[in-house]
């Protein structure tokens, strides 16, 4: 008696690549995110971006009856409520490209949107460890490709922190300068 021949088609190859690609980004994610309770980052000088203008700053205060134990708690639930959502769109991803009557072009596009979170997921990971080594005890960043939201720990960020931030998002992304928003949390 012979053993039925495996055969692997194109839809189990794209599907096994975009898995590893998000694992990858994910693990990417979790490796950059800080230690709660670490603080061991120096905080760069601000007089090297006093001159940098990126257009006019919104900041966005989450309020200044945040003890420290709530920001902590704050940024682990925000951690956890982005790694949550990206599985969801993993596993929705995943649900899509390996079922049904869906055509080749149909799974190509599926196929990119799923590397285009995966960008997103590497980026938001990279942004979070560069702020932070620009001395902010913590930070969150949300990517959507077009704009991104950044929350801070800080006890006050002034303009040049602020033009430090958005330097770092425009060089790790295609964000305009407009679309940047960064909250203050306490």
């Amino acid at each position: 008696m012979k053993k039925p021949a495996i055969i692997i088609g194109k839809k189990q190859i794209i599907m096994t690549c975009l898995t590893l690609m998000l694992a990858a980004a994910v693990y990417i994610n979790y490796a950059t995110a800080p230690k709660i309770g670490r603080n061991d980052d120096k905080p760069v000088s601000a007089d090297a971006v006093d001159d940098i203008n990126y257009g006019e700053t919104e900041f966005v205060n989450a309020g200044a009856d945040i003890g420290a134990d709530s920001a902590s708690d704050y940024f682990a639930q925000a951690r956890l409520d982005k790694m949550n959502n990206r599985d969801e769109a993993v596993q929705t991803l995943q649900t899509i490209i390996g079922g049904g009557d869906i055509t080749e072009d149909e799974m190509v596009m599926n196929a990119l949107d799923a590397v285009e979170v995966s960008k997103l997921i590497e980026s938001e990971g990279t942004i979070e460890s560069l702020i932070r080594a620009q001395g902010f005890e913590d930070c969150v960043a949300y990517l959507d490709g077009e704009t991104a939201k950044i929350v801070v720990k800080t006890e006050g960020l002034n303009k040049a922190q602020a033009a430090s931030i958005k330097d770092i998002i425009l060089g790790e992304t295609e964000v305009s300068a407009e679309n940047i928003r960064i909250f203050e949390v306490k």
